[in-house]
């Protein structure tokens, strides 16, 4: 008898295939089937597709978003980036995500303070009037373009509010941070990387700019807690915060940040704190529209289900699909030895179509109530804008059901080729 072939992920695992970004979650029940860790040759990773493994790793301290803290890249075994890529590292390399305790721990010490409760209720009245007026405005235009219209100009407007960045410079951030973000697309083009290139030197500029306007003219804005707390901390004089609601207990000793490390701040507030926001609007909405009946009992009892929907909404169609960690010392899944300078790749969209965890995980239950889903990650590295993000799709999602009761799409939808932060070009509906 012929033994079976052993598996190869990458026959599953496509995702440079427009019909794998279409629907990735039959592959995923392929992977998870086949077993709880799959080398994938060609893109060099771990995969992990089971929901205990991803949630249990991420909280694993012998994995980290980056290696540079404890090796060199030739130490660690891995090439260093190539030269001319060096203003997009030295942005991204220097934010909290892409940083391991005491420094990231420094940093989100410091940026947690703008995402209290107390501080992220001050921005409901703001958020749901935005919300409401984007919807006003769709339904008045009798429809359009989910995505521009509602979507991407709400947590846009949101964290530049709250950055401070004047209403007239806002148009500028979404192109950023779409070219910014290509790059954590597994294995970007050349032409993806220039235009990263391109926008961090373009935002870094632009923010170096309004952090020295700041400095000379404070406002109630986060840059301005942020420089607050940085000059408290470095003179060690507590109650220097000046006008920001932000800056809060910002002068205990050693909390400060360097020019680079807040416009970096600042780049991964917009870039995470909207992108992830805008494909979960959309996936969302597209996924209710194909699901008439979640739809209808979603307008019977807004008050009811949007809190649930919220959260199922983000588990049913994950906005991020994939979340890397690079293995720091030798770990073992399953009886595989997974050595150190290997990189790991977390399935968050399996993780979240896990029946071991989820009952009926292909099914949209506007009304689920035991929700684990990974969607705003966790350890460390948990999404510290949660809560904001929460406000903002229910804002949204009510403001469309209370202005567009009849809303239906338009047109097939157009997808965005990307894999990692999936979701759509453009979603157009009527009303």
């Amino acid at each position: 008898m012929t033994p079976p072939a052993p598996f190869d992920p990458s026959e599953v695992f496509t995702p440079a295939a427009a019909e794998f970004v279409a629907d990735p979650y039959p592959a995923y029940g392929r992977l998870r089937a086949a077993g709880r860790v799959h080398y994938n040759a060609p893109t060099d990773q771990w995969l992990i597709p089971h929901h205990a493994d991803v949630s249990a790793l991420l909280r694993d301290r012998r994995l980290g978003r980056t290696y540079l803290h404890r090796f060199t890249h030739e130490e660690f075994g891995r090439p260093a980036p190539p030269p001319e890529h060096e203003p997009f590292h030295v942005l991204n390399d220097n934010g909290m995500l892409d940083l391991e305790p005491p420094t990231h721990t420094r940093i989100r010490r410091l940026v947690a303070k703008a995402f209290t409760p107390r501080t992220v209720e001050r921005l409901r009245a703001y958020v749901e009037e935005s919300a409401d007026g984007l919807a006003r405005d769709l339904v008045a235009d009798g429809g359009g373009d989910l995505a521009a219209r509602v979507a991407e100009p709400l947590p846009v407007a949101v964290i530049a509010q709250m950055l401070g960045i004047p209403e007239s410079d806002r148009p500028l951030l979404r192109p950023w941070s779409a070219a910014i973000c290509g790059m954590y697309e597994l294995k970007p083009s050349e032409e993806t990387a220039a235009r990263a290139v391109a926008a961090s030197l373009e935002f870094s500029a632009y923010l170096r700019e309004l952090i020295a306007a700041r400095r000379d003219k404070p406002g109630d804005d986060l840059i301005s807690g942020l420089i607050a707390a940085t000059d408290a901390g470095q003179s060690g004089q507590a109650g220097q915060a000046g006008q920001s609601a932000y800056a809060g207990q910002s002068g205990q000793s050693g909390q400060s940040l360097s020019e680079q490390e807040m416009i970096s701040t600042c780049v991964l507030l917009l870039n995470a704190g909207h992108e992830a926001t805008v494909n979960a609007t959309v996936n969302g909405w597209y996924a209710l529209l194909r699901h008439p009946d979640q739809l209808a009992a979603l307008r019977a009892d807004p008050a009811g289900l949007v809190p649930t929907a919220v959260e199922e909404l983000m588990r049913y169609d994950t906005p991020l699909q994939l979340f890397e960690r690079w293995v720091l010392d030798d770990i073992e899944i399953d009886g595989t030895t997974i050595a150190r300078g290997s990189e790991l790749a977390l399935l968050f969209g399996s993780a979240n179509h896990d029946p071991a965890v989820f009952t009926r995980p292909g099914e949209l239950d506007l009304a689920r109530r035991d929700n684990p889903h990974l969607s705003f990650s966790a350890g460390v590295h948990y999404c510290v804008g949660a809560p904001l993000a929460r406000i903002e799709l229910a804002a949204s999602m009510r403001a469309l059901l209370r202005r567009a009761p009849g809303l239906r799409l338009a047109a097939e939808p157009r997808r965005a080729p990307n894999f990692v932060i999936r979701g759509f070009r453009e979603l157009r509906v009527e009303v």
